[in-house]
């Protein structure tokens, strides 16, 4: 007797059935993103009524799609909050001035460009072959948390997302030994400015997903983008590398940052250890003189 072949209902037969496929698959991604991005703001008290949100606008994946789903979230929000997107055009060589304002003119975004060459300073500063991503990063910074305060903006939104905190994690665990990451929120160093990442809940291959079909006019950062020996690239490989053999286990260690527990560390700083079941008053002095101070 003939086999009978199995139909695969997996995949749509016809042109219309795929269209109609991808449309309800690109709508369950847009939904997941807002929901994701709502949760972080609501975890962290990211956004209030009445802030105005300076949105940092790179010309990324992240940065567009974190302005899109802010906009999203606007219309609906509980909170009457303002939105200005503000990009630093850094004067790398054939950078295409056009594409940011034309694309914000075109969404009806609030926007400012901000002018500043940071690139002649990165390139004057960094010898060929060495990371540049460290000053050429501090000095967007310096930009852009400065006209952020005087312009009164109470809020800047930066676009990193849960793999680029992951990232940070282990750099500085393997690099820099200390346990930090990128937090969702925090105050800026010099006092002056709160700092938001609502994409800090959003998977990248969503992000990358999201803005293919949305079509955003990426624009390449030509400044670092080829530096391929960078730690941090080396981090992601090693993240992807376990993604792909143990899927779940980025979610599992983000899950972690937020489960942290003080006295199963080492952090004298962070817990009591000290006095810990010790008797009251100073403990006796255990570190031994050095030869100097025998001397």
């Amino acid at each position: 007797m003939d086999a009978t072949p199995l139909l695969d209902f997996r995949t749509p037969r016809t042109p219309a059935a795929r269209v109609e496929r991808d449309r309800v698959e690109s709508n369950k991604l847009a939904k997941r993103l807002r929901r994701e991005v709502g949760r972080a703001i609501q975890d962290y008290r990211m956004i209030e009524e009445g802030d105005r949100v300076m949105v940092c606008l790179s010309g990324g994946k992240d940065s567009y799609t974190m302005l899109d789903v802010l906009m999203q979230l606007q219309a609906k929000a509980p909170v009457r909050f303002e939105l200005h997107a503000v990009n630093l055009d850094q004067k790398q060589p054939d950078f295409p001035e056009h594409i940011l304002p034309e694309y914000l003119k075109s969404k009806g975004v609030a926007y400012t460009i901000l002018e500043q060459d940071t690139y002649s300073v990165v390139k004057r500063n960094i010898p060929e072959g060495k990371t540049m991503c460290s000053l050429c990063s501090r000095l967007r910074r310096g930009a852009l948390y400065t006209f952020a305060h005087e312009k009164g903006f109470n809020k800047i939104a930066l676009g990193h997302h849960r793999d680029d905190i992951l990232a940070t994690f282990f750099l500085n665990l393997f690099f820099g030994g200390k346990l930090s990451a990128m937090p969702p929120k925090l105050l800026s160093d010099d006092g002056r400015n709160i700092v938001i990442r609502p994409l800090s809940y959003c998977r990248e291959p969503d992000i990358a997903e999201y803005a293919t079909q949305k079509a955003f006019p990426i624009i390449p950062c030509n400044l670092c983008g080829t530096q391929e020996n960078l730690q941090r690239k080396q981090v992601r490989k090693m993240m992807d590398a376990w993604e792909r053999e143990h899927p779940g286990r980025s979610e599992i260690i983000f899950k972690a940052l937020t489960n942290v527990a003080p006295s199963q560390l080492a952090d004298v700083n962070l817990f009591d250890f000290a006095g810990l079941g010790g008797k009251k008053g100073e403990g006796a002095n255990w570190l031994m003189p050095t030869a100097e101070q025998e001397g």
